[in-house]
C-alpha cells in the first residue's frame, strides 16, 4: 500500500516570516504520518525558517530546485549539499515552469536527480504534456520519454523512492484540470513505464502525484483513482486551511 503524498509547490510567493507562520500554524492540525505524508516546497530564502519550524513535526520541506554539482562557479544556483545542510527533505525537479522558462531539460532532470540521491533527497520529479500534444495524441510517447530520460542511471532501490509529479501543461494555474480518468489514465502509463524499465517492485513502490489546479473541491475524486497517490499542489497549497484539508483527505485516501 502506498502511503499519499500531499506536497504543497509555493513557487514564488510569500515572505519568509509568512511561510514560517504558516508552517507553525498547520503543523500541529495535519494528520498522523503513518496515514499521509505532508510536504512544503518553497522559495530557497524561506527554507532555512521552514526546516526549524517544522523540527520534530510531520511535515517534511522541499526545495522548487536545485544545481546538481556539490559547488562551484555557478552564480544564483543553490547546491544539493546546501539543501541537505539546512536539512531539507524534498526538491521538485523539472517542474514545466522551470523547463520552459529556464531551459530545463531532460539531462539537467537527470543529473539533478542523481545528486538528490547522493544528498539523500528525495526528488519530485515533474512530467507532462502541452495541450497541443495531447491534442496530436502525443501524452503517452512524451511523458513516457520524460520519465525514462529523468530516472535514466538509477538503481532499483533508488528508482522506488522517487515520486512523480504528473501535472499536465495545460491544467497549470489555468482552473482547468484532467478528469479523473485522464488523470489517472496517464499515471497508469508512467507505472507501466516503471514496470517495463525497472521491474514490478519498484512500479508497485513509486508513488504518481497528479498536479494542475488540484483544491479540496476535486482531490477526493482525484485520489480515489487506482495510480494517483497524491498531489503536487500550487494556489490551493498557499492557504493554510486549504492546505489542511488536502492533506486530510490524503489520509482519507
Amino acid at each position: 500500500m502506498r502511503k499519499p503524498i500531499i506536497a504543497g509547490n509555493w513557487k514564488m510567493n510569500k515572505l519568509a516570516g509568512d511561510g514560517a507562520r504558516f508552517v507553525l500554524n498547520v503543523r500541529e492540525q495535519l494528520p498522523e504520518a503513518d496515514k499521509v505524508e505532508a510536504v512544503v516546497c518553497a522559495p530557497h530564502i524561506h527554507l532555512p525558517l521552514l526546516t526549524e519550524a517544522a523540527r520534530d513535526f510531520q511535515l517534511g520541506i522541499g526545495a522548487q530546485n536545485m544545481h546538481f554539482e556539490d559547488s562551484g562557479a555557478f552564480t544564483g544556483e543553490v547546491s544539493p549539499e546546501m539543501l541537505k545542510d539546512i536539512l531539507v527533505d524534498y526538491v521538485v525537479i523539472g517542474h514545466s515552469e522551470r523547463r520552459e522558462m529556464f531551459g530545463e531539460t531532460d539531462d539537467s532532470v537527470n543529473e539533478k536527480v542523481k545528486a538528490a540521491f547522493k544528498h539523500e533527497i528525495t526528488p519530485i520529479v515533474c512530467v507532462g504534456e502541452t495541450l497541443e500534444q495531447r491534442e496530436n495524441n502525443e501524452t503517452f510517447p512524451f511523458v513516457e520519454q520524460q520519465v525514462k530520460a529523468g530516472l535514466a542511471g538509477l538503481t532499483e532501490e533508488q528508482a522506488k523512492q522517487v515520486v512523480i509529479a504528473y501535472e499536465p501543461i495545460w491544467a497549470i494555474g489555468t482552473g482547468k484540470t484532467a478528469t479523473s480518468e485522464e488523470a489517472n489514465d496517464v499515471c497508469a502509463h508512467i507505472r507501466q513505464v516503471l514496470r517495463d524499465t525497472f521491474s514490478g517492485d519498484v512500479a508497485d513502490a513509486v508513488r504518481i502525484q497528479y498536479g494542475g489546479s488540484v483544491k479540496p473541491a476535486n482531490i477526493d475524486e482525484l485520489l480515489s483513482q487506482s495510480d494517483i497517490d497524491g498531489a503536487l499542489v500550487g494556489g490551493a497549497s498557499l492557504e493554510e486551511e486549504s492546505f489542511v484539508k488536502l492533506v486530510e483527505a490524503g489520509a482519507n485516501a
